[in-house]
């Protein structure tokens, strides 16, 4: 099939047409397009920190983000607004968004810190993945990729993936996760993640936790403010 670069407002050069369809594009291709020097790309995301002195101008700067997303084929988009900057991820494919955003961003005097992007995720050994992931799904209240990823489906959390372990090993996990969740959602939770093939491992200390495990023995905890309803410091 011939592939044809297109020109077409909100996409750049480096989008490309496949029979109509616009493809990923490489991280490479994106790096060497004109106009997204604001942005770095990490795994299949492209990211970009633009700290503002208030969190008014933050906002400003998401509003009109908001007016561009309108006139573009937008696929995903996730933005962080805290006080002090707005972190901006889209996927590779949208290197025209990316530039009018960066514009914005310069016509506003603000600079992107390229210090400042990342993705986070965690991966566990398991010696069958198949056997594990369903308990972490259910027990994260996640979404599920392929055969050994999950991610958090409100884009909040890191994802969660599972690699293959050549041979067990029987001490106790140094690591575990912690997960806080509402009050009147935990036994739900706990619920699915047993019906998920996990097993309780201890409930001395419900409801302000409860420690779980997979079919492998890794260890979660879940946890909920009751018990610990106290002023904070």
């Amino acid at each position: 099939m011939v592939a044809a670069r297109t020109t077409a407002p909100g996409v750049g050069a480096s989008d490309v047409r496949f029979a109509g369809m616009i493809r990923q594009i490489t991280a490479g291709e994106f790096h060497a397009a004109d106009g997204v020097e604001d942005w770095r790309c990490l795994y299949h995301l492209v990211s970009a920190h633009f700290p503002t002195g208030s969190l008014t101008e933050g906002i400003a700067l998401v509003d009109e983000i908001g007016r561009l997303v309108d006139e573009a084929e937008q696929r995903i988009l996730a933005i962080d607004l805290r006080g002090t900057g707005v972190t901006v991820s889209l996927s590779r494919r949208d290197a025209g968004l990316a530039r009018r955003i960066s514009t914005a961003a310069r016509e506003r005097g603000l600079s992107a810190d390229p210090t400042a992007v990342q993705v986070i995720n965690l991966t566990l050994d398991a010696l069958v993945g198949a056997d594990v992931l369903p308990f972490w799904r259910a027990v994260l209240g996640y979404s599920q990729i392929g055969d050994d990823y999950l991610y958090d489906p409100s884009r909040r959390g890191p994802g969660f993936g599972v690699q293959q372990m050549d041979e067990p090993r029987p001490q106790r996990n140094r690591m575990h996760l912690d997960i806080a969740v509402p009050h009147d959602q935990a036994e739900a939770r706990i619920a699915a993640a047993l019906a998920a093939g996990g097993h309780l491992v201890s409930d001395a200390h419900a409801p302000m936790w409860w420690v779980l495990a997979d079919a492998e023995g890794n260890e979660v905890c879940v946890a909920t403010w009751v018990g610990r309803d106290r002023a904070a410091p």
